[in-house]
């Protein structure tokens, strides 16, 4: 199935909404998507952008039902493949199923093209792209779902190539015009390891770019797959059909990509790419990073380009993480050993917060406390995707065998009447963070935590705001949920007179009875904060660095161990050094405002 195939059975269902009035791809194009994602509504095909020949699309993954439609094959043949590996021994106790699976796990297998190269025959300019741009301070235009593909020098094996989803910034900043593209990707991932490679082999970085083809192409580009599989071999199968490929002068070359950019990546130099709003909900800042130097763009006949959107989550990138749960829940108890269920929580950022289910099985006649699940944390914190998390909540279900953490706000009910501020807190202090995360010390470096509960219920959780009734004036304060309240204060100015302004409210605060109010979060927006949940756990999450902006009421450090015995307090105000929030523009918001007005199929979806 072609991107173009997916579009015209998205469109039969009612799935897709067809926009031709000519659209600006700089800013308006991405404000038109997040209202319809927002809105949980259909996908989206731009047939006029203006300033490019090319038609586009988004939204394909907007909803977990379209995601489910498009990849139903992929998903029960994943789940499939994935008991297959957890248990060998199945194929001969249920021979006949796996026998009916044989077309599928067989059907992923790459096969070099020797016919079907037309996508070689058309050729474009980087500029004749749709360019666009989704944030007012973005630094220019980017491809937002790229498939980056490399391969180590002096190979051209299939499984030694890495296919990743690294931005690609195609104009702006000082990237010479359809001569140079920006590449955002570390130097110890990926196709950053080929990087490596190449500079100490002195041979030509040659990397394509692929956009389009079949959704399969995008998600197998972001897959978390085990270390030695290929997200070629891993496309053919969620597409349930063969990766087809061809090289050409020296170039890997998708044969059923919409889209592909050729180039050779300049080893030694880096030039500055972003800002870019991210998935964050914050801007990415400039920073240095590779560039590509452009040999060609090919596309096929009639080509659409396939792009989406990013900001404050969840987004269309969401669709990616239910997929990949779908897809790999089972794996993960293989994975770690004794975890019954994690959720990065997508409200929230994704990395700045994961939550856990895990099992004590360690002395299991004394008292409890947190012991194998310590274990089971430094696993997550140490592992793939999970190794991001800034905030790891982990608990057992012993009292509650129903909950899950996919129940937010259940979850922390339950950790909250049991967590015990004294020993229950583990911080990773001075170490790496979420590259796009801008909360810590500096760029990519700050601090975790790890919240650990395994005890029977110490506390009930009180939502009463008379508790705070002497409030010095200058403090107004909300309850969130039960046990968290949020405190607004002045703007954060910097940390020495934070600490002084905050032990002056410890000080406050030991003075009221809070023995069920365990959390109290200090904010710079309380009416914002409290209006969701949602909202909460963004602003505390995404605002805040553990080791700098945890206190404590009544807070000690006994034999290196920091503990509190009163109410925890995070400052999730923002610093000086976080990078900033995204905002529409509010005169592109007005055009799309008269476009929804005027076109019948976006005016049900007017805000």
């Amino acid at each position: 199935m072609s991107l173009e195939t997916c579009i015209k059975n998205l469109h039969k269902k009612g799935e897709l909404i067809v926009i031709d009035d000519w659209i600006d791809p700089d800013l308006e194009m991405a404000e038109i998507h997040r209202r319809i994602y927002s809105k949980k509504g259909p996908a989206l095909l731009f047939t006029k952008v203006k300033g490019s020949p090319f038609k586009a699309c988004s939204n394909i993954y907007g909803t977990h039902s379209r995601c489910e439609y498009i990849f139903k094959d992929a998903i029960k043949g994943i789940e499939h493949l994935i008991k297959l590996k957890q248990d060998p021994l199945s194929i001969i106790k249920d021979f006949g199923k796996h026998f009916r699976n044989l077309p599928f796990y067989f059907s992923g297998f790459p096969l070099k093209s020797i016919f079907n190269k037309s996508i070689i025959n058309n050729q474009c300019k980087i500029s004749d792209l749709p360019q666009i741009i989704s944030w007012p301070e973005d630094g220019g235009a980017f491809i937002t779902l790229p498939q980056v593909i490399s391969f180590p020098p002096n190979s051209r094996k299939i499984a030694d190539s890495n296919i990743g989803m690294y931005r690609i910034q195609i104009s702006g900043n000082e990237y010479i015009k359809d001569e140079e593209i920006g590449l955002h990707y570390q130097l110890h991932r990926g196709i950053g390891i080929h990087h490596t490679e190449y500079n100490k082999s002195g041979d030509t970085f040659n990397i394509s770019i692929g956009i389009g083809g079949h959704p399969a192409y995008a998600l197998g580009s972001i897959f978390p797959l085990p270390e030695g599989l290929s997200e070629i071999l891993f496309t053919g199968l969620l597409q349930n059909k063969s990766y087809r490929y061809f090289w050409h002068n020296d170039f890997f070359i998708p044969s059923e990509v919409d889209f592909c950019i050729t180039g050779t990546v300049v080893k030694n130099k880096l030039k500055p790419e972003g800002p870019f709003g991210d998935h964050l909900g914050y801007y990415s800042l400039m920073h240095q990073f590779p560039f590509l130097k452009v040999n060609s763009v090919y596309h096929k006949k009639n080509p659409i380009w396939h792009f989406t959107v990013v900001g404050r989550p969840p987004q269309e990138d969401s669709g990616f993480g239910y997929l990949i749960h779908q897809m790999v829940k089972e794996i993960s108890k293989t994975e770690f050993p004794g975890i019954q269920e994690i959720h990065a929580v997508d409200v929230a950022g994704v990395h700045p917060l994961l939550l856990a289910i895990g099992s004590e099985r360690y002395m299991p006649f004394r008292e409890r406390k947190p012991e194998e699940i310590l274990t089971q944390a430094n696993h997550l914190l140490g592992k793939g995707q999970t190794s991001l998390a800034k905030y790891l909540f982990i608990t057992t279900n012993e009292d509650n065998y129903n909950l899950t953490t996919h129940s937010v706000e259940d979850f922390f009910s339950y950790v909250l009447q049991r967590l015990d501020w004294r020993y229950d807190l583990h911080f990773q202090t001075h170490t790496t963070i979420d590259t796009l995360d801008y909360s810590g010390s500096s760029w990519n470096s700050g601090s975790k935590l790890v919240l650990a509960c395994n005890r029977t219920k110490i506390r009930n959780l009180s939502s009463d705001k008379s508790i705070f009734t002497t409030l010095p004036s200058n403090y107004s304060i909300n309850c969130s949920i039960p046990g968290i309240f949020i405190l607004q204060m002045s703007n954060f100015s910097n940390y020495p007179k934070a600490q002084n302004e905050i032990e002056i409210l410890c000080s406050f605060l030991e003075t009221l009875d809070l023995e069920d109010v365990p959390l109290i979060v200090i904010v710079d927006d309380l009416e914002f904060t409290k209006q969701s949940f949602d909202n909460f756990l963004w602003v505390c999450f995404t605002r805040s660095n553990p080791s700098y902006d945890i206190y404590g009421v009544k807070s000690f450090i006994d034999h290196k161990h920091w503990g509190c015995n009163g109410s925890l307090i995070i400052d999730a105000r923002i610093k000086p050094h976080h990078a900033p929030e995204l905002i529409p523009d509010k005169m592109v918001t007005s055009r799309v405002d008269q476009l929804f007005n005027k076109n019948i199929q976006l005016r049900k979806y007017l805000e």
